[in-house]
């Protein structure tokens, strides 16, 4: 997984442990007889790491490739108040992630293997109870202070204690982390169940003790902080952009996992408040990579003279994990939204084969699994062994879910095709639930409308918000759209502050700990946790320890879609759509290995064509 996995898988989750780190070897005894333990140079979640130790470089690379040159990215949503994206407080800038190092590094070409990064070594006891660490003495920070064991305890005890809260769920299973000396740190681990937990701990970010340790992390800052990865803050300017500037100085370039990437000296994030104006930028040159995630642009818009003149290269990448979940998110802390029949008539209003014709020019797919496109997704009746893992539930699902269909009928759920079908059967479900239309409007028995209100900070996705909200009229239901700045967004969700979000439920190819924020009941009252439908269920949370403990792919796969048949036929969230593929658009100064790698695109491989980019600067000042 690429870098910067570890802030976007992660971000939200709550647990209640409290941990007391010990920040010097001589603090307590510690037993360090590893001399059984073989040191190795990377790891892999099920198999050996495919690479050997003396690997030079990862094999997608180019070692030759030039450095220099820069890249423009676009960041929508009006701006950012912080350069601290490990704390609740403050919208993060985008980017952040590249200026620290983990302990470990994946290789975009394996599906979950980790190398040595700030790591030299790594001695995994082979009953999982504890994972140590060498560290690299040539390590350094960006203000030229080492990188030591004590900086890994500190950044462990930083994050659990003081920083968001899905760090102390994420890494609940870690018991304690003991600095051996000055460059070996131990880590050790109440569950020793969990074969991700190794790795998790590996992508654990760095932070400087030296640097953070008087000052108030769970404050928002705009400082220019150090970290010890390739690039530096060089530029902060609220509102409009962040630059960060490749460090020339950096102390980890010429190792394995680094040669032939991070070639790009300056990489800028211009922030623009909705998508048709950062559209606008891109075709002026403003801006010269786009991830283009709307259809009809990919579509039709590419007709103007830049594209034309064959000065803008447009590149599909295929998806390698499973197509992600984004969906409309009930909010089940409200009441109206308690009953699921309540929530599969909701569901049917959203008609997408409309929305597909008339909008996205047939480009999408609609998306129905939380694991789509995978041997992890739910297809048919459920199997012997997805049953054995559902039956000691079946009492409480058979309450939540008012129905026997999640164990006997198949997936995908079928529902008609066609509006006028999908509307009649979504007002059978509201009487069902005891609704009634009263002078064209559905109230409960209390006489109560039942109203809600779809809460957005991208007025792009208006259209496809409204349709769903006539269909919703149609059958007397009161909605409403509240479009707000990204600020107010973000205070309003976490604080739960709303009836229907978007919601998005990223998955990897090995599903782990990050289930925890996604749908437990401890994250269903985490502040800012993923769990934004407020999901508490005995069987959800059973299942998603399942999936962590998992000891080989038939047991994960088995685990994953038990969960998928409860969550779908609960009718959590509202399923939108998927294209299979990541579209990007490039001014053409950019080279890149072929073929992408197997499982990630890893743009920290790309390079800037200094001649290309030169012609292209003359042309843009010549308009």
């Amino acid at each position: 997984m690429p870098r910067g996995v570890m802030f976007t898988k992660t971000l939200l989750l709550i647990s209640g442990l409290l941990l007391s780190l010990s920040l010097s070897a001589s603090d307590e005894a510690v037993d360090t007889t590893t001399t059984a333990v073989e040191t190795v140079h990377g790891l892999s979640l099920y198999d050996s790491p495919e690479l050997p130790e003396d690997f030079a470089y990862f094999p997608h690379v180019n070692p030759q490739a030039p450095k220099g040159g820069s890249i423009t990215h676009t960041a929508v949503g009006g701006s950012f108040d912080s350069t601290n994206p490990f704390i609740i407080r403050g919208t993060p800038a985008t980017g952040i992630s590249q200026i620290y190092d983990t302990l470990m590094a994946s290789n975009p070409n394996e599906p979950f293997s980790l190398y040595g990064l700030l790591a030299k070594g790594v001695r995994l006891d082979p009953e999982r109870r504890w994972i140590e660490f060498d560290l690299r003495e040539e390590a350094r920070f960006q203000d030229g202070e080492p990188v030591t064991a004590y900086d890994v305890v500190f950044s462990f005890d930083l994050l659990r204690e003081e920083g968001n809260p899905f760090y102390a769920s994420y890494y609940a299973g870690v018991e304690r982390v003991i600095a051996i000396n000055e460059h070996q740190v131990r880590f050790e681990f109440n569950d020793t169940e969990s074969r991700e937990l190794p790795l998790i701990v590996a992508q654990l970010p760095i932070l400087p003790r030296h640097y953070w340790e008087p000052r108030d992390f769970s404050a928002p800052t705009l400082e220019a902080h150090p970290g010890s990865g390739p690039y530096r803050i060089s530029e902060v300017d609220p509102g409009r952009r962040i630059v960060y500037q490749r460090n020339e100085n950096y102390w980890g370039k010429d190792l394995p996992v680094n040669v032939g990437r991070y070639n790009i000296d300056r990489v800028v994030y211009e922030y623009y408040r909705d998508r048709d104006i950062a559209w606008e930028a891109f075709k002026a040159g403003l801006t010269d990579f786009r991830i283009d995630a709307r259809a009809a642009t990919w579509a039709i818009g590419y007709n103007f003279p830049a594209y034309q003149d064959g000065l803008i290269k447009r590149i599909t990448v295929p998806d390698v994990n499973p197509s992600m979940m984004q969906a409309f998110v009930f909010n089940l802390r409200e009441e109206k939204f308690q009953d699921p029949r309540v929530r599969e008539a909701l569901s049917l209003t959203f008609d997408f084969p409309w929305l597909n014709t008339n909008i996205f020019y047939n480009t999408y797919a609609r998306t129905e699994s939380f694991f789509q496109n995978s041997e992890m997704e739910a297809i048919g009746e459920p199997s012997e062994a997805e049953l054995a893992l559902l039956e000691p539930f079946r009492d409480e699902l058979l309450a939540s879910h008012q129905s026997e269909r999640l164990f006997t009928d198949p997936l995908p759920i079928e529902h008609p095709v066609e509006l006028r079908e999908r509307l009649r059967l979504a007002l059978e479900l509201l009487r069902e639930a005891g609704y009634r239309v009263d002078d064209g409007v559905l109230v409960n028995a209390e006489g109560r409308p039942l109203s809600l209100e779809v809460l957005l900070y991208d007025s792009g996705l208006e259209r496809v918000v409204q349709p769903m909200l006539r269909n919703m009229a149609r059958l007397g239901i009161q909605t409403s759209l509240r479009i707000v700045d990204i600020n107010q967004y973000l205070n309003r969700v976490r604080d739960y502050d709303y009836d229907i979000v978007i919601s998005h439920f990223p998955q990897s190819n090995n599903p782990g700990n990050e289930q925890r924020d996604y749908w437990t009941s401890a994250a269903a009252e985490a502040p800012q946790s993923r769990n934004r439908m407020a999901l508490a269920h005995p069987a959800v949370d059973a299942l998603v320890e399942e999936i962590i403990r998992a000891e080989d792919r038939e047991s994960l796969d088995t685990a994953t879609r038990a969960l998928d048949r409860v969550l779908r036929w609960g009718f959590y969230v509202i399923p939108h759509y998927h294209s299979g593929e990541t579209r990007i658009a490039v001014w053409d100064k950019f080279g890149y290995p072929e073929p992408f790698p197997a499982y990630a695109m890893d743009l920290d491989a790309w390079w800037v064509d200094s001649e290309r980019e030169a012609a292209l600067q003359q042309r843009n000042r010549r308009r």
